[in-house]
Parts: structure tokens; sequence; C-alpha cells
């Protein structure tokens, strides 16, 4: 099978699945993120070269904090008891990992800390967060992955058309991600924003108040923080990548690297939306 080929199958699979799971059931929604959440941060973990300890310290904490998120959001079963003793047990295993390094003896103990913290705080936190806006709105949630993906299709199509012209494009940042420019930022924009337009005439963005008397400024607005951030997520994570010299965060896909490769500019989109909400309903 040839790469073209399969990295078609497999993204086709990974869309299904990402629809699939925000619009047929939470629960649907629950058990795929959480497994994907846990993923992504043992693979990061793994870049970071993390012992066993702190990589499955990172996965049990994720995995707390995910279900703890879900639980607050879509759980019907009124088990109020259940939810202070997850978050203690969250903040034993965070205390206890950390804690840990006062016995290890380890080379660099302040890097375990980081590389911990990191995983919890760009990680876990951001695929947590989804669940806030899948409880506001399945549509919405929808939409800030189809946006990304228009986006980075937009992107790197204009991009590359551009490309071709006397001169080039112009390097967004060449250091971190040679292939990046400028005019493919804006052509992303451009789409994410028509894209954003399209899709408040079909009630995607119900769930948004109207800002200055149109209902198209709200989703205006929600197109263009997901873009920012969206290829701020994703430059951040070839920063990583390019600072531990790897291509891929690793296998999980078949040609198309792992699992923070797919969901990079995710994870610094959701909580720029979760703040833009949180401002929409103050």
């Amino acid at each position: 099978m040839n790469n073209f080929v399969q990295r078609t199958l497999s993204g086709a699979v990974y869309v299904a699945l990402v629809v699939a799971s925000i619009l047929v059931h939470p629960i649907f929604f629950g058990v795929l993120f959480l497994v994907v959440s846990v993923l992504a941060a043992r693979e990061y973990m793994s870049l970071r070269g993390a012992i066993c300890f702190l990589r499955v310290a990172s996965m049990k904490a994720t995995a707390l904090l995910f279900a703890m998120a879900w639980w607050v959001a879509f759980s019907e079963w009124d088990l109020s008891w259940l939810m202070p003793l997850l978050l203690a047990l969250y903040v034993i295993i965070v205390g206890a990992t950390l804690i840990s390094e006062l016995f290890r003896k380890a080379a660099d103990p302040v890097k375990n800390w980081g590389d911990f913290l990191v995983s919890q705080v760009m990680i876990a936190l951001p695929f947590a967060l989804m669940n806030g806006v899948m409880m506001l709105s399945p549509w919405l949630l929808l939409a800030l992955f189809v946006l990304i993906w228009l986006n980075d299709s937009g992107a790197y199509c204009v991009g590359s058309l551009l490309s071709k012209r006397k001169g080039g494009n112009h390097k967004m940042f060449p250091r971190v991600s040679p292939n990046k420019s400028w005019e493919g930022l804006i052509g992303g924009a451009v789409v994410a924003v028509a894209v954003g337009c399209l899709l408040t005439c079909f009630s995607w963005f119900n769930a948004l108040p109207g800002l200055c008397g149109c209902r198209f400024v709200s989703p205006m607005l929600f197109s263009l923080i997901v873009v920012v951030f969206g290829t701020l997520g994703d430059l951040m994570e070839s920063l990583l990548k390019r600072t531990i010299g790897v291509k891929d965060s690793g296998k999980f896909m078949p040609g198309h690297g792992g699992v923070l490769d797919r969901f990079d500019s995710i994870l610094l989109a959701t909580p720029a939306i979760v703040f833009f909400l949180w401002l929409l309903n103050l």
C-alpha cells in the first residue's frame, strides 16, 4: 500500500471516528477521547525520555482529569460523593509524583517536574476542556475540529500555490517549521472564516450569543481564534519535535504520525475557545 492510499484511509478513519464520537453519544465521545488523551500524554512523556514511573503517573492523572470533566458535563447519576474522591486522588497522584523526586536520585529532577506538569497543563487539561465545549453544544466542538482541518488545508493549498511565484512565500518561523508562511496563514484564515459563516447558516453556532446585532460576528471571532491558536499549537508541537530531533511524534496513525501530530492544533485552540465562550456568557 503506497503512502498516499495509507494516509487517505487512516485520515478517513480518524475523521469518521471524531465526527461520530461527537454526534452519536457522549459515552462514545468520552471513551474515545479518554483513550486519545491518555495516549497523547504517554506519547509526550516518551518523547521526553521519561522513565516508566513518570509515564504511568502522567497517564493516570490524565485519565482522572478527563473522567472528572466528563462526569461533570454528562453524567446523569447523582454521585456527588464520588467527585471529591476523584479530585483527591488526582491531587494525590500529582503531589506524589512531584514529591517522589525528593527520594529518587534522578540526574535532573526539575526536568522531570517540568515534563510531568507540561503533560497535565498542555495535554490533559485541553482534552478535559473539550467536555465543556461538548456540553454547551456538540456542533460547537465539531466546528472546532472542522475549522482546524480546513485551516490546515487552506494554509497548505494557498502556501503551495503562492510559493511558485517570484520571491516565494514569507516564512513565519523557518527555524521551527520551514513550510509555514504568512501567506498560508492568511489563506487558511480566509477559508476558516468563510466556512464559519457558512456553518452559521446551518445553525452550528446557535449556542453562541449574537454580538453587535449580527449573528455572524461571534462565529467569525470563533473561527479567527481557532486559526490563530490552532496555528500556534501546531508550531509549538513542531518546536518540540525539532528540539528532540524527530520527524513525527509517534506512529499512531499510518502515514500521519502520532497522536500529538493529529491533535496539536486542538490542544491550544480548545482552551482559547473555552475562554472565549466564558467571555461571551459573562
